[in-house]
């Protein structure tokens, strides 16, 4: 645990907010979000609670910075891999199918995007001033934005309903992630009774079939 003198400068200050920031993430590398707290981020960081709060004016703060960082870090990735996984010759209905795939495959691999997806609207964003809501809710449009643009390349077919569909394609994620994680006391059911487990959802099929689906209705409505 770090120990830190007061920050008097710009510079200072600015290392203090990475230091939390970094160490919100290396938390959340550990435990889910739900677990995350600031009794804890303090003790690690080497602050006391009131001088977190003077960088961050609240743990949904911080955890809706780290969420705009890794969804910009992920939109990148998949912007990079969406071109050599996507046959442009292909039908619209094959090309939404591989783009389904794609989009499944790059959230797999980042599990504290989707923990933070599926908490953003029902924790994340409260506890928070409007300022740090609308701060986020703009990068959030931005990114929307890109992924738009990126889908309509891929998918033109989609047009301008583009930005909808991806809005609606995170909802979706955060959504599906929530869902495929069930409580201690749901797996006991589970164990218990498998019947009861007929409607759990396996997070890479549900999302990936849930997203095929949505692309696929898209495109009816626009053909209709």
């Amino acid at each position: 645990m770090a120990t830190f003198q007061r920050a008097r400068s710009e510079e200072q200050r600015e290392i203090r907010r990475r230091a939390i920031l970094d160490t919100t993430a290396a938390m959340l590398d550990e435990m889910a979000v739900s677990e995350v707290s600031l009794n804890e981020l303090s003790r690690r960081v080497g602050l006391a609670k009131s001088n977190v709060l003077r960088y961050f004016e609240s743990r949904e703060a911080i955890l809706l910075e780290l969420l705009d960082s890794a969804r910009t870090q992920w939109t990148d990735e998949l912007i990079e891999r969406l071109p050599a996984e996507i046959d442009p010759d292909l039908p619209f209905g094959e090309r939404g199918e591989q783009f389904a795939a794609v989009y499944t495959r790059s959230l797999e691999e980042r599990r504290v995007l989707c923990d933070l997806l599926s908490a953003q609207a029902g924790v994340l964003e409260h506890n928070v001033s409007p300022e740090i809501a609308a701060r986020y809710k703009r990068a959030a449009i931005a990114n929307v934005s890109r992924l738009a643009a990126v889908t309509r390349a891929h998918l033109p077919e989609v047009g301008e309903r583009s930005e909808q569909l991806c809005a609606q394609a995170i909802m979706v994620a955060g959504a599906v992630w929530t869902h495929a994680r069930p409580s201690a006391a749901m797996l006991a059911a589970y164990e218990a009774d498998p019947s009861l487990a007929a409607l759990r959802m396996d997070f890479s099929f549900a999302l990936r079939d849930t997203l095929a689906t949505l692309i696929a209705g898209t495109y009816a409505r626009i053909a209709s």
